[in-house]
Formats: C-alpha cells, structure tokens, sequence
C-alpha cells in the first residue's frame, strides 16, 4: 500500500522524513505529490534505496481554469510518474476526468466541489482515478468534517454504481500526519467502507506507477497504451 503526501516546501516536513515514517508504518511506497509550483527537492532512488520502500515522483497541478490545467499537464506528462490535477470546480473536475493524460483527480469535492453521475462516468472512461481524500475526517471538526463524510459517501455510491477506479490518501503535509494503514482501514470502516476498500484504494497508487514508469521506460515500443479502467498493466 502507499501514500500519497505534500513534503517541503509544500508541505511541514522533508521528503526524507516523511518517507522514513512511511517506511515505519508499512507502507510499501510514498508518491510525493507536491503542487507543479512548490516543487521538492530530493532523490527518489537514493530515499528508497536507504528505506527500503518505493519513492514515486508525482505532482499535483493547481489552476485557476482548463487552459492553465492543459498546459501543466503537457509539461509534466513525460517528466513524472504520476499526474494528478487538484480539483473542486464543476470545470476543474471535468477537464481531469475527461483528460487521459491525467492519472488521478485530487479533492474532487473541495471547496464545495460537486461530483455527479457525468464526472464519475467520464473518469471510469477515461481511466482517471478519483480521490478518497480522508484528510477532512482526520483532521477537521464540527460541521467541516460532517461535510466531509457525507462527500466521501456520496462519492463511493457513484464509484460503486460506475466501477470507477479510485486512490485513497490522507493527504499527509508531514510525517505527524501519517498514519498506518491499519488505521486508515479503521477509519474507513466508521465511514461504512470496507478494509477492501480502503487497502485497495491505497495500492492503486503503486498500481499506476507500475504501469507508468513501464510506459515511459525505453522497454516500452507499442504506439500506444489503454488507459480505460483497470486494463492497463504491463
């Protein structure tokens, strides 16, 4: 299973640090997915060579419309393993789902984002994986966090109805706010998710970084590569 995290500068704490944690915890990898304008600096091989996990290089593409999201994703496609665009717009979120060249749409319901039956159907598509953000659930109080439930709710009765392929995070900014995968199975299940559910959501992200790096390494020699549901492994 991996995670999914926000390191410095984007996030409290290093990359080492974090993945050091992650490392502690269980987790099998770590995809550092800092914002395209508050990049990391570290080195993935030498990190997971001295933990013993896989270190992915990700990014997460923050705009303000479609025309600024289109040009970020050219410019990262081929330059990271893992493409995720952060969502919460009606807009947003249908540029993501209807983009193949995006691996994952990030906080599809934030800032009082709406995901409907078009979204999920045009992700499943599409092979764009939609995001379990539990960040709400973990680290918000009060009517926030009841918000949050409710999306994420909303959210797996589309995901279940269409088959859409998902990730789960917590969305970590640093190693404090890790937490094992046990726990965050725990977690889901006060939510009515199963331990499945939550694990399978979790791995899906060492799932496209298998099959993207095997996409981008020079191995590769077909023209191209399905991206629709889950027909994409090497």
């Amino acid at each position: 299973m991996y995670e999914a995290v926000h390191a410095q500068p984007d996030g409290e704490r290093s990359v080492a640090e974090i993945v050091e944690t992650a490392a502690d915890y269980g987790f099998e990898g770590v995809v550092v997915r800092n914002h395209h304008d508050s990049r990391a600096d570290y080195d993935a091989d030498a990190l997971g060579a001295e933990y013993g996990i896989d270190v992915v290089s990700g990014v997460e593409i923050r705009a303000d419309d479609q025309q600024e999201a289109s040009g970020s994703v050219g410019n990262y496609r081929n330059t990271e393993t893992i493409v995720a665009v952060h969502g919460g717009t009606t807009a947003l979120n249908r540029f993501a789902v209807e983009t193949d060249k995006v691996d994952v749409l990030s906080h599809p319901m934030a800032n009082g984002g709406d995901v409907n039956h078009v979204i999920v159907k045009a992700a499943t598509e599409n092979g764009v994986r939609l995001e379990f953000d539990l960040s709400g659930v973990l680290r918000q109080s009060g009517g926030r966090r009841v918000r949050a439930i409710q999306s994420l709710r909303k959210l797996a009765e589309l995901v279940d109805h269409y088959d859409a392929p998902y990730v789960v995070s917590a969305e970590p900014t640093s190693h404090f706010e890790l937490r094992a995968p046990r726990e965050l199975q725990a977690v889901g299940e006060q939510l009515g998710f199963s331990k499945e559910f939550i694990e399978t959501g979790l791995t899906e992200w060492g799932r496209l970084a298998e099959r993207n790096r095997y996409v981008q390494s020079e191995s590769f020699i077909e023209p191209g590569v399905e991206r629709g549901r889950y027909e994409e492994e090497p």
